[in-house]
C-alpha cells in the first residue's frame, strides 16, 4: 500500500484564490464542471467571475446573474473556522486523491477532522437503513477487518450500515460524507457518532454550503462523494429502489470495483444486493474477499495527477466572443436529447474553443443541462 500512502502532492491555494474559489463556486448556475470549465477558459476563478455577467447575458439569460460577493465567502469561511473545519481545494494535497479523478468532482470540499484519513485508500460501505442484525453485524466486519489493513471506511451517516461501518473503524479511520454543511448532519440521532469521528482519526466532508439543511435531491451528490472517495464499494442489504444501488452505479461508471453481499431472495432489503450479483458485482461473503479484490489496486499510484490550483487552458482563451449566428447554430444542433461534446463540434463545423464558450454562455444562463459522462442537452 506504499504508493497510495506516501502522501499526495499538490499546490495549496492563498488567501485570495480560496475566497474566489468559494465565491464562484457559491453563485448562480454553477456547479462543478462549470467551475472547471470556466477556470480552464479564463485562468483564474477571478477572471472568470468578471466574465460571468457577460457570459451570462450572451446565453440569452433574462435576468442579471447572483455572483456570490467577496463578503458572503469570507462568512463563510469565518462560519468554517468557528466549527473547526475548513475549505480544501481540489488541487491541494489534502483533497482525496481518488475523488479528484471523477467527473464532476467537487472544487472545495469543506472537511473537518483527521485529514490523515483522506491521505490513505478508502473501501466505501452503504447499505439499509432499516438493517438486520446480521446485516449490521456483518458490515462492521468489513469495516473493521478493512480498517486494519490500512483503508479509511466511507460511508453517509446514515441509520443502518452505515451507521455499524462508521462506528467499527472508529479506531482505524472513517470518512462520513454529508448531504447537507457540515454543521446540518442527517440522521439527528447521529450527531453524536458524527462528533466521535470528527474528534478522533475520522473525517466529515461535504461539498454544501455551512447551513445547508439536507434535501432528498442532496443526498444523490452526497453518494457520488462515497463512490469517488473510495477505491471499491460493498454494498450490504439494499432495496430495489434504494440510495445505495445509486452509489453501487455511480462506483461503476467511475471504474470503482462493486462488491455486493448475497442475501435471502424473500428479504426484500436484500432484492438490490442480489440484483447487483445478477449484474456482475463481485460477491462478498467474507471481509478478506474485499481486501484481496482491492490489493493490486494499492500497489499502483493510480491517482499520481495532480491538479494545479488554477489548472492552465490549452492554448488562449478566444479574443472575440463568437457571434450570433455561431450560438444559433449551436442551440439548433442542441435538443433534450443528451448528446457529446465533441458531436456538437462535428455537427455545427465550429471551433472545440467557440463550441465550448458557447456551450458555458448557455449553461451560465441556465438553459443548458450537463449529465453525466460529459452530455450536455438543452433545459425545458
Amino acid at each position: 500500500m506504499d504508493a497510495l500512502s506516501a502522501g499526495p502532492k499538490g499546490v495549496v491555494l492563498t488567501e485570495r484564490q480560496r475566497i474566489a474559489w468559494l465565491r464562484l463556486i457559491r453563485s448562480d448556475n454553477i456547479g462543478p464542471a462549470t467551475f472547471r470549465d470556466l477556470i480552464n477558459h479564463f485562468g483564474s476563478a477571478e477572471a472568470a467571475l468578471a466574465a460571468l455577467p457577460e457570459l451570462s447575458a450572451r446565453g440569452g439569460a433574462t435576468r442579471a446573474i447572483r455572483i456570490a460577493s467577496e463578503a458572503e465567502a469570507r462568512r463563510e469561511l469565518e462560519a468554517a473556522h468557528r466549527f473547526g473545519a475548513r475549505f480544501v481545494g481540489i488541487g491541494e494535497p489534502d483533497y482525496p486523491q481518488a475523488l479528484k479523478q471523477i467527473d464532476g468532482a467537487p472544487p472545495l470540499l469543506a472537511v473537518k477532522g483527521a485529514l490523515a484519513a483522506a491521505k490513505r485508500p478508502a473501501v466505501g460501505i452503504v447499505g439499509s437503513r432499516n438493517a438486520s442484525i446480521a446485516g449490521a453485524k456483518f458490515a462492521a466486519m468489513v469495516a473493521r477487518d478493512c480498517g486494519r489493513a490500512g483503508y479509511t471506511v466511507v460511508s453517509g451517516l446514515a441509520r443502518g450500515i452505515d451507521t455499524s461501518a462508521h462506528r467499527a473503524s472508529l479506531d482505524t479511520g472513517t470518512i462520513a460524507a454529508l448531504a447537507g454543511g457540515l454543521d446540518q448532519p442527517y440522521p439527528p440521532e447521529n450527531i453524536g457518532l458524527l462528533e466521535e469521528i470528527t474528534g478522533g482519526n475520522g473525517l466529515a466532508v461535504s461539498e454544501m454550503p455551512f447551513g445547508w439543511e439536507p434535501r432528498a435531491r442532496d443526498f444523490p451528490r452526497r453518494n457520488r462523494l462515497i463512490a469517488g472517495i473510495a477505491l471499491g464499494l460493498v454494498v450490504i442489504e439494499a432495496a430495489s429502489r434504494s440510495g445505495s444501488l445509486i452509489t453501487a452505479r455511480l462506483a461503476g461508471e467511475f471504474g470503482r470495483l462493486v462488491f455486493a453481499v448475497p442475501g435471502s431472495p424473500l428479504d426484500p432489503r436484500c432484492h438490490g444486493t442480489n440484483g447487483l450479483l445478477k449484474e456482475g458485482a463481485s460477491i462478498v461473503t467474507a471481509p478478506a474477499d474485499v481486501i484481496e479484490a482491492l490489493a493490486p489496486l494499492t500497489q499502483f499510484d493510480l491517482f499520481s495527477s495532480s491538479m494545479a490550483e488554477e489548472p492552465a487552458r490549452d492554448g488562449k482563451p478566444i479574443s472575440v466572443p463568437p457571434g450570433d449566428s455561431d450560438r444559433t447554430r449551436i442551440i439548433d444542433a442542441l435538443g433534450p436529447t443528451p448528446v457529446e461534446i465533441d458531436d456538437v463540434i462535428r455537427h455545427t463545423g465550429l471551433s472545440a474553443s467557440a463550441v465550448y464558450l458557447i456551450l458555458l454562455e448557455l449553461d451560465i444562463s441556465g438553459r443548458l443541462h450537463r449529465h453525466q459522462g460529459g452530455l450536455v442537452s438543452l433545459s425545458d
